[in-house]
């Protein structure tokens, strides 16, 4: 004979152990007995939808179809499963797994191994679990701790974070933690501190306060509110930086803004402008439109299309601007290229050419090429070689000397 308790539809009823199966009919409530109240149950509860148990409840599976309310802790030892409805506790929920159609919501926290939800989540305490899918919504009010989060519309997180990976469709907010993993098809903020091995955004990236982490990558803006250490940087638009920044590559395609110290140890590649307070200091830098910071530093090449403007000048290896561009500011390299019709100040360098019709205050080098219808406005101070084009406009006559001031 089946070892099963029923309880009729529309009714109220008080229990205390089941020793087997608990069968719920529609509408029907549950009062549980002690202090706090529950209903222990030995197998597993069925519910016909729109139950409600007025305590907390254990079982060893809770199966539902339609809405279930439990206004205590809900303790399942294998699996919770309802269909075409949702689940409310008003306590703490743990069951080793967690599969609800329409939305579940966790007063307290929320512990299992796996979680589905097909609409949305919600949890006003702590959330753990090895794997989370939810279809809509998750909303995490206490600390968030997962293997792997894969969320298709929004995510949530109030308190710090602690996941290998995370995948979310829409938009994702989180108070900072550690994230190995980040992968959101809109946007992404972290309004604390956060650890991250990659972050691959489509739209727009907000991080605060000193973050660490790898690799960057974001189709539209980039923004941190604070420091940042970090390998790459992949931005398709617009990147700020309101804070000391240090890494290996950076990739803008549109405007870089600093306000604090950038140091690479790679290449600075950006293909619109770079505004910065401070120094930049790179292995290679490119720009192609305009580069104003306080000090410019290169180990390797810098070429910009088309205006620098420095305070303390730009010092690296090789240095080339473009045709019709503008330095502004001192300029040390042991190569220089200054284009066509280039506009230039003090130049120090070893091998220098100015080429047709550029422009530059004073010129110190060791080897000097000065095409045709250059003009320098200043001094002219070569070690070993001096070649003038044709029309070349001179200030003061050419001395050759036995160092520059380099």
């Amino acid at each position: 004979m089946e070892n099963r308790t029923s309880v009729p539809p529309r009714s109220t009823v008080t229990l205390d152990t089941v020793k087997g199966d608990l069968s719920m009919g529609r509408h029907s409530t549950a009062n549980g007995t002690g202090t706090p109240a529950k209903v222990r149950v030995a197998g597993t509860v069925y519910c016909e939808g729109g139950n409600t148990f007025a305590c907390s409840l254990s079982a060893e599976n809770l199966e539902a179809e339609g809405d279930v309310v439990v206004r205590g802790d809900l303790e399942i030892e294998d699996k919770v499963e309802v269909e075409d409805g949702r689940l409310e506790v008003y306590g703490n929920v743990t069951s080793k797994y967690i599969d609800v159609d329409h939305a579940l919501f966790a007063g307290r926290d929320l512990v299992s191994e796996e979680i589905d939800v097909g609409g949305s989540l919600q949890t006003d305490g702590k959330a753990k679990a090895k794997n989370i899918d939810v279809g809509g919504s998750f909303k995490v009010k206490g600390e968030l701790e997962a293997d792997d989060i894969d969320v298709g519309g929004s995510l949530s997180a109030e308190a710090k974070t602690n996941i290998r990976k995370l995948d979310v469709g829409g938009a994702a907010k989180v108070a900072g933690g550690k994230i190995l993993k980040v992968d959101v098809g809109g946007s992404f903020e972290s309004t604390d501190e956060l650890e991250f091995e990659s972050i691959d955004v489509g739209g727009t990236v907000l991080l605060t306060k000193k973050n660490r982490g790898g690799r960057v990558s974001v189709g539209g803006s980039f923004r941190v509110e604070g420091d940042l250490t970090f390998e790459d940087i992949d931005v398709g638009g617009r990147a700020e930086i309101n804070g000391s920044s240090e890494g290996d590559k950076v990739d803008v395609g549109g405007i870089l803004e600093v306000n604090g110290p950038l140091k690479l140890s790679g290449r600075l590649e950006v293909g619109g402008k770079v505004e910065a307070n401070c120094e930049v200091s790179a292995e290679n830098i490119e720009v192609g439109g305009i580069l104003r910071a306080n000090k410019v530093t290169a180990q390797g090449h810098a070429e910009v299309g088309g205006l620098v403007d420095t305070k303390e000048g730009v010092t690296t290896r090789s240095f080339e601007i473009g045709k019709d561009g503008e330095v502004r500011g001192p300029l040390r390299a042991d190569e220089v290229d200054i284009g066509k019709e280039a506009r230039v100040g003090d130049i120090f360098g070893k091998r220098i050419l100015l080429r047709r019709g550029a422009r530059a205050e004073n010129v110190y080098g060791d080897s000097i090429t000065i095409e045709s219808h250059c003009r320098i406005n200043g001094v002219v101070q070569y070690m070993s070689e001096l070649r003038l084009g044709d029309d070349v406009s001179l200030a003061e006559a050419p001395q050759k000397v036995d160092r520059i001031p380099f």
